[in-house]
């Protein structure tokens, strides 16, 4: 049995701290819930907390396979069509949405090209 009890954070490199803290919140409507120079902490409605850092510009959040990029961050969204028209709407790169057997994921970049999905 493990002692583990839950995840507490993910942590995501962001190139600029700056720009990814305003991303985050005007963009998808984080909570940030404390900042300073290194990172910025933000609460989810449930989860663990979503910690972004100031990385080197080389530094991405998702996983390489065959050479391209996958996502390590997924989240979840009930409004999944209007969510995704709401990125497109504010020029976020938006890969097209993908339904399998009524369920429902795309993906989209931040402004750190860190690659996240989001499912229903």
């Amino acid at each position: 049995m493990s002692l583990i009890g839950k995840i507490h954070y993910f942590r995501i490199p962001v190139i600029s701290l700056e720009e990814s803290v305003r991303w985050y919140t005007e963009c998808l409507g984080f909570h940030l819930r404390r900042q300073n120079k290194e990172l910025a902490v933000f609460e989810l409605k449930e989860g663990p907390l979503l910690v972004l850092v100031k990385a080197d510009t080389n530094s991405r959040g998702h996983l390489i396979i065959d050479g391209k990029p996958e996502f390590s961050v997924g989240f979840t969204c009930q409004e999944i069509h209007k969510f995704r028209q709401e990125l497109i709407d504010q020029n976020v790169e938006v890969d097209e949405m993908v339904e399998e057997d009524g369920h429902y994921y795309f993906h989209f970049y931040d402004p750190s090209k860190n690659k996240l999905q989001v499912h229903w």
